[in-house]
């Protein structure tokens, strides 16, 4: 078995606020050991279902720089930096049979979640496939499956994990924080929350659940958070103005518009 374990940095029990997010700070330091052992956690959790399996960890957070490789458990290989193909599921293409989002949070626009946004909270204000709203988590799990992977197990904090069962019905879930605002949760000791997701993520490898498949082709769009910002989104080739903030490009395989959401972020944030 190949399993990919994609790891944010959000909903790790414990993190709250921007300043245990933002790369360079105390708080930041922190929280990479504690998204660290919550990775290590799920790595276990997959060995103990299947002591052959080949793991490996995305670090799926800003710039794929946070998770400690020598605090990592040393049976998983590490894939850290970006750019990358693929971004947070990098890996995915290599024959995995099954995802795991550890750290994973709200999409943009809920209102009770810790840190919510989708890829960027400075730039996108909602992404649509199909018509339905999904955030890093229905990206995510929709690019896993049109490369044959179910994802199993989702953690996070309750908006997460609601999220996530709402769009993968029967996944394995653990709320490792209650949303108590934007930046503020009732959250697990990061011990007691390391022994959650190593029990769910034994368990959840044996669950036939996770599928999340799409139509070949998809339709895309991105609300952008400032009018402006669509002056240069409208330079990419075959890219649509469907509103004044609104970004649409029809006919993409998810893969492509999973990477097209990336570089609206970044193009959006030029503006």
């Amino acid at each position: 078995m190949r399993v990919l374990v994609s790891v944010d940095m959000e909903g790790v029990a414990g993190v709250v606020d921007r300043s245990d997010i933002a790369p360079g700070t105390a708080g930041w330091e922190r929280a990479r050991e504690l998204m660290t052992d919550e990775a290590s956690a799920a790595v276990r959790g997959v060995l103990a279902a299947d002591e052959h399996a080949e793991v490996t960890v995305s670090d799926s957070h800003a710039k794929g720089l946070n998770l400690l490789p020598d605090r990592l458990d040393p049976r998983a290989r590490l894939i850290r930096g970006t750019p990358r193909p693929l971004d947070m599921v990098a890996g995915v293409d290599r024959g995995v049979d099954a995802l795991l989002l550890i750290g994973y949070h709200g999409r943009a626009g809920l209102a009770d979640a810790v840190l919510p946004h989708t890829l960027s909270g400075r730039t996108i204000d909602a992404v649509r496939v199909n018509g339905t709203v999904v955030g890093e988590i229905g990206l995510s799990a929709a690019v896993a499956s049109s490369y044959g992977a179910r994802t199993v197990l989702v953690t996070g904090d309750d908006a997460a994990t609601e999220e996530a069962e709402d769009l993968l019905p029967g996944v394995t879930t653990v709320t490792v924080k209650r949303a108590l605002g934007v930046r503020a949760a009732d959250s697990l000791h990061p011990t007691a929350a390391c022994s959650l997701i190593e029990e769910a993520a034994e368990l959840a490898l044996a669950s036939d659940h996770g599928g999340f498949a799409l139509p070949d082709l998809v339709d895309l769009e991105v609300d952008v958070r400032l009018t402006e910002m669509m002056e240069r989104l409208l330079l990419i080739p075959g890219s649509q103005r469907r509103g004044p903030r609104t970004f649409g490009y029809p006919d993409l395989d998810i893969a492509t518009a999973y990477g097209l959401v990336g570089l609206v972020a970044d193009i959006a944030e030029i503006a």
